[in-house]
């Protein structure tokens, strides 16, 4: 690829990866005024921040193995022009069922999109600093547009409506989808004849959604209702299926032997730990400046400006340095002790906290510990990989990722509302709660991920034409 291709195409696919992750975020500060316009039950809100992170989580691997079997750009730009339609589907809505649906389709346009993303970036870039730096900007655009959805999202509520957070979508993914097809390369594809493993996927689907659905009603009947156990009986039950057919198709979704792979099945764990840890996080600390300190929706979301500057700053210029130095593992394990020590630092603020005092300094930290952390664990996963199955890998970590958020904003919801006293205290024990997840995410980073399979495997790029 010539060398003044890269630059647009890590364009290109950081505004993707900004599309599908602030149709998680952006939809948050939306909330209240969906319940009013729409008459939704408060029970049946949280199925509009639901429903997308659970299709998001449940097609992801299907999404990103799809793209090394018939084309990673061919599935990406389809996974836009889904996002695009699915949006104006949800701004058109006049009621929560047809508001879940179009949910549900961005979630599978952005589970074709995210890993696909991610692999042409891997793709593009050759290993080692060049790949690092690429990451790095890469990770720092989806951790940005996390924030900044609450941001976008307060503008457009304040100003035209609701509808148009979803409105947003589609000259967005009309202009993006014709920009990949003309400046991307159209990339090698696998032996499409093999086909998918429809079996693997319905399989691995149903048990993730069913786990995450049963964490999810865990915070409302509690950990030992029938409900709860019922849907994580369900949802184990299918996850060990799924074992059962990857280990007997001949084209498996996942080939058994990938998860062999070390440093893989340790970046994913790490993975699902920091983003439980930190999107809990974002989730908590935005009800706490509004429902405490009495932030207004854009002013909540502006108060987070500091992590994604600092994690933009962190990811593109001095974590890539870092892990040439010591390693992804090391890094990671770095960027996650960071993270935890901001949270502890949150965990301190009263409830006639400033901004100034009170709020900056430990963003700042988080900020800080987010940028290390979010390049190190993608670098990890792909580390010692082979080219084509870099859209596994790509869906791996994404999976990991929408599932770390889904479960751990679940347990930390739980953790808040159990026993305290008041809005402070459940804030102070459900960042507590995160940063347990932090220090664990560490852990993992230390214990299983060698330094050898994060700095010297070669991680080999499919070619383009």
């Amino acid at each position: 690829m010539a060398h003044h291709t890269k630059p647009i195409v890590l364009a290109l696919m950081c505004g993707v990866v900004a599309m599908t992750v602030l149709d998680l975020s952006v939809v948050n500060v939306a909330l209240p005024s969906i319940q009013g316009d729409l008459d939704v039950a408060p029970a049946d809100l949280q199925w509009v921040v639901v429903t997308y992170g659970v299709a998001v989580a449940g097609f992801l691997l299907l999404g990103g193995r799809a793209g090394d079997l018939a084309g990673h750009r061919r599935v990406l730009v389809a996974g836009i022009a889904l996002l695009a339609v699915a949006s104006l589907v949800a701004a058109l809505a006049q009621d929560l069922g047809v508001l879940v649906a179009g949910r549900a389709g961005q979630g599978l346009g952005a589970a074709l999109a995210a890993p696909n993303a991610l692999a042409i970036v891997s793709r593009t870039f050759a290993e080692g600093p060049e790949r690092n730096r690429a990451l790095g900007i890469f990770g720092a655009a989806g951790g940005t547009a996390a924030i900044g959805g609450s941001i976008v999202g307060g503008l457009l509520v304040q100003g035209p409506g609701w509808q148009w957070v979803f409105y947003l979508n589609v000259p967005a993914g009309l202009v993006l989808g014709l920009l990949v097809l003309r400046r991307v390369p159209v990339d090698d594809v696998g032996d499409v004849r093999r086909g998918v493993d429809l079996t693997g996927a319905a399989t691995l689907t149903g048990g993730l959604v069913a786990t995450t659905l049963g964490v999810h009603e865990s915070t409302e009947s509690g950990w030992g209702a029938a409900a709860t156990l019922g849907l994580l009986a369900v949802g184990l039950a299918l996850l060990g299926l799924f074992v059962v057919v990857e280990a007997r198709v001949a084209s498996p979704l996942v080939p058994l032997a990938t998860l062999r792979r070390r440093s893989l099945v340790a970046a994913n764990l790490a993975a699902a730990l920091l983003w439980a840890s930190f999107l809990g996080l974002i989730y908590q600390a935005t009800l706490f400046v509004q429902q405490v300190l009495g932030y207004s929706p854009l002013a909540a979301g502006s108060s987070t400006i500091p992590i994604a500057v600092l994690s933009l700053v962190v990811s593109a210029v001095v974590a890539p340095r870092v892990i040439a130095r010591v390693g992804a593992a090391r890094t990671l394990a770095l960027g996650m002790a960071v993270l935890g020590a901001g949270m502890l630092l949150l965990a301190r603020v009263p409830d006639g906290a400033t901004f100034l005092v009170d709020l900056l300094p430990a963003y700042s930290v988080v900020g800080l510990g987010l940028g290390f952390a979010q390049v190190a664990v993608q670098i990890a996963a792909f580390a010692g990989g082979e080219g084509d199955e870099a859209g596994l890998a790509g869906g791996a970590v994404e999976t990991s990722r929408e599932m770390g958020g889904a479960i751990g904003l679940a347990l930390l919801v739980s953790i808040a509302l159990r026993g305290a006293d008041d809005l402070t205290e459940a804030f102070h024990r459900s960042v507590l709660g995160a940063a347990v997840l932090a220090a664990l995410s560490a852990v993992v980073a230390l214990a299983l991920l060698r330094p050898t399979e994060t700095e010297e495997s070669p991680v080999p790029t499919p070619k383009t034409r």
